[in-house]
Parts: C-alpha cells; structure tokens; sequence
C-alpha cells in the first residue's frame, strides 16, 4: 500500500483550504508533500481561529497532515533558488494565487516547464483564470453565492453549507484532475497544466438542479430539509426528536404509506410528482403519525421494513459511532507540540487495508518550518 502514490514528490504552495485539501489528498495516497510557506506566520490557516490548541490552530489541522513544512521567501533570489531546485526534483506543483502572481514571481508555466518538462501544475482560483472575472478573488462563501449553490440551500433565505463545500470541492476536483495528468504523462513523459476554481467546483456538483434549468427552464427553489424532487424524502418530527427518511421509490412508498397510516393509492400521493406538488399536506400527516412515539421506535419499525431512515447526529455523536470508527475515519498521529492526537482521516480504503488512505504511518501536520533542514539537505544530494 504505501507504493500508490510513495514515488511521487509534490510542492504545495497553497495556503487557506482548497490548495491545502488537494495536496493533503495525494499525500494520504502516499506522495511526499513538501509544504512552502513564508517565513512571516505561514500558511494563512495557521492563524485561522478559535480554537487553538497550545498554539496550533484546529483548522490548519484539518487540511495539512501528511505533509512537510518548509519556509522560503518566493520574493527574495534565495527563495526564487530554492524553488528552481525543488521543482526540478518534484511531480506536482499546485498554487492557488491570484492569476498572474506566480508569473511575477518569475515561474510562468513556461519557465516551470523549461526547469522540468514532466511536471503537473495544478492552479486553483477563486473564478477561474480568464474569462471577464477571472482575476476576482475567490473565497468560499463568495463562491457558494455567487456559483448558485446557496439559492437552494436553507429554508428561508439564501444559507451556505456547514462547512467550505467550494474550497473542499475545488481541492477534490484538482486532485483527481491532477491524478489523470500523471497518468497521461506515463505515456508521454510530458506534464500539464490542470486548472480549476471555487466557481466552478460549485457549478459542477449542481447536479439535477443544473437540469432542471438547462433543459426544463425552471428555477431550483429551497426546500429546506427536504429533497426537491422527491417526496417523502426528508427530515420529520417524531414525539421527542428528528429522523431523516428516504423513500426513493414507488415500492418503498407502498411499504411506507402504511406504517404511517397513510393508503398509498391516495389520489394526493399516488405518484412521486403527486407527492411532490403536496408535500407540505404529505409532511403533516407524517408527523402527525409519527407524534404518537419516540423517534428510536420510529427508526427500528422503518428500519425492520427496510425504509432507508436515520438520526442526525452532531459531531460527538459521529465520531465516536462505532461505525464511523469501523470504517478508519480517525487516525492516529504523533504531533511535535500536541503529543498523540486524533484526527479525521482521508475517506478512502483500499482492499482489506486497514487504515483509511495508502499510508502505514500518517505524518502530522508540521509546525511551521519543521522541516526546513531535511528538505534543503535533500535538494542538495
């Protein structure tokens, strides 16, 4: 397992969370991640908080194991040197400045590519690099308004989502775009630029709200906690708490309708399209079934029918689940100023490895600089 991706050398000059996300990825398939920061606090997240935990910022955390650090100043001749070595020995290069600001610095794709013909540049920006916006700044929740996605989230008004779904989309999407670059340049020796942005994370994971504009004309709308297109599909009040159910077919409603004391040829609900145009009077005579009891005797008869339903769990709860524990969800690492910690772990597994990602032994993440000799020692070899 640690041969997936363990010959590659990857320099990150990212910063914040996309860039980061993307190496952080490769890294938990095994590449060695060699992290540039600027002597003057490093990457931005490091000072992104709180919480902080004996001075480490718990964001950093997230988006930065498996990784070295290493601090060089791109402005100064010394770390312009610096950086000419390392990406003659690297495979990938990701950066997610503003466009035109490698360039100044003095590493145009062209230059890159004079210094090393086979390398994968992955650049990641806030709305892409041309187009009539594309120097725009990008940052997560400009790109969740401005990409569409937060005209159907919420219930009321326009809401984002719990977490940097565009920052965390952009790296996962650069990531695989990096991946299929690799393997075109095992067949011709020759690396490529992959490009990506916040923007367009967000408008490709649209999905069926996409369509439902591009080929039907109609404006997606907010539902709240439940599904545009399917009904019933969504989280309902029971006596004491909430469950999530998900009824996605015809023959789940014939066995759901009952449970709940509802006829499934009930000419309001007989169809998906029916239950959709009334779902508010479909969702008010689920509750008022389901009033009758708590909600874990509601999810073990939904469960015992084979209806798909759930609790919503806050983190505690999700984290220390058994089957989130199963799964290789939290890994273990050593880190120079925390000691042992856990952190959430890459979602990946492989055969029957164990662990979550490609990687017997997950690195922390660095303080900043924590590296600086090993990797200056290695260029020099």
């Amino acid at each position: 397992m640690q041969n997936l991706l363990s010959d590659l050398v990857v320099v990150d000059l990212t910063r914040a969370l996309a860039g980061p996300h993307a190496a952080m990825m490769l890294g938990d398939l095994g590449a060695r991640v060699i992290k540039v920061e600027s002597p003057a606090g490093g990457d931005d997240s490091r000072g992104w908080g709180p919480p902080f935990v004996e001075g480490e910022s718990t964001y950093f955390l997230s988006a930065n194991r498996n990784k070295e650090s290493v601090t060089a100043d791109l402005k100064s001749s010394e770390g312009r040197e610096f950086l000419t070595k390392l990406v003659g020995k690297a495979d990938v290069l990701l950066e997610n400045f503003r466009p035109g600001v490698l360039d100044r610095l003095g590493f145009s794709v062209e230059r890159l590519h004079e210094l090393n013909p086979g390398l994968v540049i992955l650049s990641i920006t806030g709305f892409g690099h041309d187009g009539p916006e594309g120097g725009r700044a990008g940052y997560d929740q400009i790109a969740q308004g401005e990409g569409g996605l937060m005209s159907i989230t919420g219930a009321v008004e326009p809401t984002k989502t719990g977490v940097p779904i565009a920052d965390l989309l952009a790296g996962m999407y650069g990531a695989y775009g990096v991946l299929a670059a690799l393997h075109e340049r095992s067949a011709t020796g020759r690396g490529r630029v992959v490009r990506t942005s916040l923007l367009a994370s967000v408008v490709g994971v649209h999905a069926f709200h996409g369509t439902k504009w591009t080929v039907a004309g109609e404006l997606p709308e907010r539902v709240g906690n439940h599904h545009a297109q399917i009904a019933p599909y969504g989280m309902y009040r029971t006596k004491d708490d909430i469950v999530q159910v998900a009824v996605g077919s015809e023959g789940q409603w014939r066995i759901f309708a009952p449970i709940v004391g509802l006829d499934a040829a009930d000419e309001r609900f007989a169809t998906n399209a029916l239950r959709v145009a009334h779902r508010d009077e479909l969702t008010a005579a689920i509750e008022a079934a389901f009033s009758s009891e708590p909600a874990d005797e509601w999810l073990r008869r939904l469960e015992t029918a084979g209806i798909p339903s759930g609790k919503v769990r806050d983190f505690q709860q999700v984290y220390e689940w058994e089957q989130t524990r199963s799964q290789g969800l939290l890994i273990d690492v050593d880190h120079p100023t925390l000691g042992p910690i856990q952190l959430p772990g890459p979602p990946l597994r492989f055969d029957d490895h164990p662990y979550a990602g490609a990687r017997e032994t997950n690195l922390p993440p660095p303080r900043l600089g924590e590296h600086n000799e090993a990797v200056r020692a290695w260029l020099d070899e």
